[in-house]
């Protein structure tokens, strides 16, 4: 007798799960925006090049460095986590957090896969009792301060699926063996989608009748 396929659905998290964006709000939250602006600028020889190519990763790496170089990580965590308590509490989409949660009730496993930083959404997703969370990681030195670097790349486009195999890999579970559903709204997500069994694009607020599995 052939083994059940397991359920597996990815969730991308800014836009899909919220509303909007929620990494540049964190950041304003360990440093105001002028203060940003102005470590943007002193870097021009990287920005000016990534702003000309529209390179989001490397924008973003630039930001990166800007706001969290010499930050102690306890500090850091410590306001992620109040970030992540308010995300939770406000900035949930009602439609696709009711459709999670469907998932969880049919046994799903439940996964987060976002280009957010990794360090406010592993405490979200503890509380929304998810089975993973793959997001951008951070660098942190041997004296607990964050580098200003990532660690592995920007978590969107290719990178979330190779992030997303990784983890079915380490939990035992062959792409056969699973079915795939996938929910995400912009061109970052597309990779992950197109890879899905059930791709969900969620541009518009999702239907209130779920899905038949």
């Amino acid at each position: 007798m052939s083994r059940a396929r397991q359920h597996v659905c990815a969730f991308d998290f800014d836009g899909t799960l919220t509303e909007g964006d929620n990494v540049v709000p964190f950041l304003r939250r360990l440093m105001p925006s002028w203060r940003v602006a102005l470590g943007l600028a002193a870097r021009p020889s990287r920005l000016l090049p990534a702003l000309a190519r529209r390179d989001r990763d490397l924008v973003k790496a630039i930001a990166t460095d800007v706001v969290f170089t010499g930050r102690p990580r306890l500090e850091v965590e410590s306001l992620a986590l109040a970030f992540a308590g308010e995300l939770v509490d406000r900035r949930m989409r009602p439609d696709t957090l009711g459709r999670l949660r469907w998932h969880q009730q049919q046994g799903h496993q439940v996964v987060l896969v976002s280009a957010s930083y990794e360090v406010y959404l592993r405490p979200l997703g503890a509380a929304l009792g998810l089975d993973g969370v793959l997001a951008t990681r951070l660098e942190v030195a041997d004296d607990d301060r964050f580098t200003g670097r990532l660690d592995g790349p920007n978590c969107r486009a290719a990178e979330k699926l190779t992030r997303l195999e990784a983890w079915l890999a380490e939990h035992s579970l062959a792409r056969d063996q699973v079915v795939l559903w996938a929910y995400g709204d912009s061109a970052g997500d597309r990779q992950l989608l197109d890879a899905a069994d059930h791709p969900v694009w969620v541009q518009d607020p999702l239907d209130s009748v779920v899905p038949s599995v």
